[in-house]
């Protein structure tokens, strides 16, 4: 179910950057100016899409241990990206600010305002649509039955549909609370990606015998086997097996491998313990709000864009976000 999760967090931060655009364009009376957020978001798709063909041709001119390498350094490379996001997201709760000034300076140049905007937009989207890309290629590797293409619409819908009720309904949604449980446990994804890709090269420059010998544990053939919990094959397999439907939910989750060497778990712990370390610091950050007094956003929480007054308030009542006052 990583796949659920990468694709709700990136779409969802996709949506709120599109949302928080054409909200300032429709306060600021340039509601003329859409277009080119539409135009945008549809060149940002395309270019995405460009870059996973790309991507797949490149993949599929490596054979053997090249192979092996390039797709554990795309693992490698993925977490890194992931926990980036991670700690960003964490630590810049001012993203409609961020994004409000931007579209500010370009306005106020009154210069190629539309093509300033086209712009904004494109590599705003165009990021979330790479990191998309070397996500979820990443998780392929890691699993040989292929992504959970349900996992990942499921995703999609389930972050449009609170797009659409924060922009368009003007419902209060906790976003503060979605972040903050959807980046613990992509906490764990990343742990589990650096500890696959460290898989990936041990791969490439040991032998089966040399890395069987390399394991602290193997319970894979360990524990009572369910009816239920099968593998992608339909074979039965042991409830503690990493192939069986019950160590794939938990491989998604929390990286979970039935068979880890030292070198892997080093780098699940590591990886995990300075992550969280990284989060929690930058969660610590108190978030402020806008202090334009010309901005039409200046009395919006920075965080869920809940309605607030600055003056009177402390924290948002929706999200409990610290306001500046």
């Amino acid at each position: 179910m990583s796949e659920f999760l990468i694709m709700f967090r990136e779409v969802l931060e996709g949506v709120l950057v599109v949302g928080i655009l054409y909200t300032f364009i429709i306060k600021t009376g340039r509601k003329h100016l859409e277009k080119s957020i539409i135009n945008g978001v549809i060149a940002s798709l395309a270019a995405t899409g460009i870059f996973a063909v790309i991507f797949q041709v490149t993949y599929g001119g490596f054979e053997g241990r090249e192979a092996t390498l390039f797709e554990g350094t795309t693992m490698i490379i993925a977490a890194i990206l992931l926990s980036t996001m991670i700690v960003w997201m964490a630590r810049n709760k001012n993203v409609a600010e961020s994004l409000e000034k931007e579209a500010s300076q370009i306005i106020e140049r009154d210069k190629n305002v539309a093509l300033g905007l086209f712009a904004l937009t494109f590599f705003a989207i165009f990021r979330e649509g790479v990191e998309v890309v070397l996500f979820l290629y990443a998780i392929v590797f890691n699993n040989p039955g292929g992504l959970s293409i349900s996992g990942a619409v499921l995703g999609t819908i389930v972050s449009l549909m609170i797009g659409y009720a924060i922009f368009v309904q003007g419902q209060r949604v906790p976003l503060k609370q979605f972040f903050n449980i959807t980046s613990i446990l992509l906490i764990f994804v990343c742990a589990g990606l650096v500890a696959y890709g460290v898989h990936e090269f041990e791969e490439a420059f040991y032998t089966k015998e040399e890395m069987k010998q390399m394991e602290i544990w193997n319970i894979n053939d360990k524990g009572p086997i369910f009816g239920f919990n099968i593998d992608d094959n339909g074979n039965t397999r042991p409830l503690f097996s990493d192939k069986g439907a019950v160590g794939q939910i938990f491989k998604g989750f929390f990286g979970y491998n039935g068979n880890p060497s030292s070198n892997e778990m080093i780098a699940y712990l590591l990886t995990l313990g300075l992550v969280s370390f990284l989060w929690t610091r930058a969660s610590q950050i108190p978030a402020g709000i806008v202090k334009d007094e010309k901005s039409p956003m200046n009395e919006k929480c920075p965080t869920c864009f809940e309605e607030i007054k600055p003056t009177k308030q402390a924290t948002c009542s929706n999200c409990d976000t610290e306001l500046s006052t």
